[in-house]
């Protein structure tokens, strides 16, 4: 199986101004997040407003991304309210062309303990394919803790990795060292650019974080230098991460991520669809302000 780590990119689903898939700015964006060096693509993710697409579109936008690609893995979200779905959804991506899956659980009548090992395990019995268990609390309302996570990955050899958005430096030491020590090649990813660095230094593996959709350059950079052995250098970069992350200060992600990578480049329109609102006319000045003094426009 792929080993997942770097910087693997929850990618924003482009739209037209009447709410379709844009689908030339969805080539645009593939193309120019693979000659930024980015590691993987992860279409249908919550910055891409998976929540907003027909089961159809989810699809379709999948299918897309598996065709632009070249050199970086993809990995589709199959986040359901249904277990079934979520496997219909993974066998189906998996016979796209798909390198493997990214599951979030539940999060409408967020199962506890038993239903969440239940809701995985049958995700990784039926799927013949790589799994990332997505942990994203403030969203699903529905935590995994770290000893359902060492389970998860003791007992399904294709549970392979987890992303983390959670903001909890004392989580991700705790998930890092049950889980490095139970597989030392199982993936810990990051949803959170203020953790890249922190995450790498303590023994992860890089992130999925959305600021990579407007400047991929910036956290392959931060990856590279780490990597390499540059602490200085990496810390230097991170910094700017630091800077840019302000950005979740003005507004919700999947808003503002497009926002300012339109800004940026007018191949993408800063379009979500309902009921998220684009930003007013003083929170786009704040964007744009905040994308001069990090060198992101002119």
């Amino acid at each position: 199986m792929p080993r997942f780590t770097g910087v693997i990119v929850p990618m924003i689903t482009p739209f037209t101004y009447d709410y379709k898939l844009d689908f030339e700015g969805l080539d645009w964006l593939v193309e120019f997040l693979e000659d930024n060096g980015v590691h993987g693509l992860f279409p249908a993710s919550t910055t891409g407003e998976f929540v907003h697409l027909s089961r159809e579109e989810r699809g379709q936008l999948v299918g897309r991304v598996i065709e632009a690609h070249k050199r970086s893995l993809v990995l589709p979200g199959v986040t359901a309210n249904s277990t079934l779905e979520a496997i219909e959804l993974a066998r189906s991506y998996i016979d796209m062309g798909a390198d493997g899956v990214i599951a979030a659980p539940p999060y409408y009548f967020k199962p506890r303990r038993e239903g969440l090992l239940r809701h995985f395990s049958m995700l990784a019995e039926k799927t013949d394919a790589p799994i990332i268990v997505y942990n994203i609390p403030s969203l699903t309302g529905n935590p995994i803790q770290v000893d359902l996570l060492e389970e998860l990955a003791r007992e399904y050899s294709n549970i392979v990795g987890v992303k983390i958005t959670h903001p909890d430096l004392t989580y991700l030491r705790r998930v890092i060292k049950a889980l490095k020590t139970l597989n030392p090649r199982f993936s810990i990813l990051t949803g959170i650019a203020d953790l890249m660095l922190p995450n790498l230094m303590a023994g992860g593996d890089g992130g999925i974080v959305a600021l990579a959709n407007i400047a991929p350059e910036l956290l392959v950079n931060l990856y590279n230098t780490y990597t390499r052995g540059d602490c200085s250098g990496a810390v230097s970069v991170w910094r700017k991460i630091l800077e840019l992350s302000t950005l979740y200060d003005i507004a919700e992600t999947p808003v503002v991520v497009k926002e300012a990578l339109s800004m940026i480049h007018p191949q993408i329109k800063p379009v979500t669809r309902p009921p998220l609102l684009p930003l007013d006319k003083e929170k786009r000045a704040k964007v744009k302000h905040l994308l001069r003094q990090t060198g992101l426009l002119p």
